[in-house]
């Protein structure tokens, strides 16, 4: 990966919710073209991505992430991090993530299998 994973976790929901070029032009400035996440036994391809994050850039506020652990080799990396969405709704939903991905000769993710859990807001 050309930036490190947590720079990665980070920078890539700014810019794919609230980032000034489209969706699809950020989305593969870090991903193959072939690229299919695995969300909790789900495969989801470039298009269903691009679908669900286009009307996020308009049901977000904001978004942030707290990365917990990183490992990364030459070609895997993998995270332990939360990503919470603050929707103009005036929900917020925050998610614990572990993630576990494989990079392309050129460094952009090819494929990541995740595991996520709701977390409770706190009451």
């Amino acid at each position: 990966m050309n930036v490190t994973v947590a720079t990665y976790l980070t920078r890539y929901p700014q810019e794919v919710t609230f980032g000034e070029h489209d969706a699809a032009t950020v989305f593969d400035r870090y991903h193959t073209p072939d690229f299919v996440m695995c969300n909790n036994g789900v495969p989801l391809d470039r298009d269903k991505l691009l679908a669900h994050v286009r009307p996020a850039r308009k049901r977000a506020k904001s978004v942030r992430v707290e990365v917990h652990e990183t490992l990364s080799t030459a070609d895997r990396v993998a995270a332990r991090y939360t990503l919470t969405a603050e929707m103009a709704t005036g929900n917020t939903i925050t998610t614990e993530i572990y993630m576990f991905g494989r990079l392309s000769a050129d460094g952009r993710l090819q494929h990541i299998d995740q595991i996520t859990r709701d977390v409770p807001s706190p009451r």
